[in-house]
């Protein structure tokens, strides 16, 4: 299988974005807590080869422009099956909305699962698109994010402030 790697400029900092070719298969922040350790004045951003990685591209600039409340672009993440029915659950968080750790666990018909639902919300490589920034503390506290917590309060302000039609971007 060949992967396709492009580095995109966010407003957040360098996304990596991986490909198989007919799915993307990671989204992270470099330099990031779980993002891969590069020097970001060295990459060099070439134009994507795959058509998946430009509408990737394409989603992401309109979703940091407030333009874009779904993605659909198609995703594949290697996982186990719990895994796979947490993320899929993650898509199903509306956009602009928040949900506890707890409530994710209930929605998956395991409410004792919390620790595992945290787990596997940690293991998500494909951020933003399987919006795990969505997930927070049953105290309303920004708790674990793979890319840094400054990031995942800025992602939910923006969401935020879109969903309540103000397309102000910080």
């Amino acid at each position: 299988m060949n992967i396709e790697i492009v580095y995109y400029r966010s407003p957040l900092g360098v996304l990596e974005i991986r490909s198989t070719g007919s799915a993307i298969s990671d989204v992270l922040f470099v330099n990031s807590w779980k993002g891969a350790k590069i020097n970001e004045d060295e990459l060099s951003y070439v134009k994507p080869k795959s058509a998946i990685i430009r509408a990737c591209i394409k989603q992401l600039d309109e979703y940091f422009a407030g333009k874009r409340t779904e993605f659909s672009i198609h995703t594949s993440q290697v996982g186990t099956d719990f895994q796979q029915t947490v993320w899929a659950e993650l898509c199903r968080i509306p956009y602009g909305r928040t949900i506890s750790y707890l409530e994710l666990s209930k929605r998956i018909g395991n409410v004792k699962a919390i620790r595992a639902v945290g787990t596997a919300n940690g293991h998500n490589s494909i951020c933003i698109i399987v919006p795990c920034h969505r997930v927070i503390g049953s105290n309303g506290d920004l708790v674990g994010y793979g890319g840094d917590l400054w990031r995942k309060k800025w992602l939910l302000e923006l969401e935020a402030k879109t969903a309540n039609g103000v397309q102000t971007l910080f």
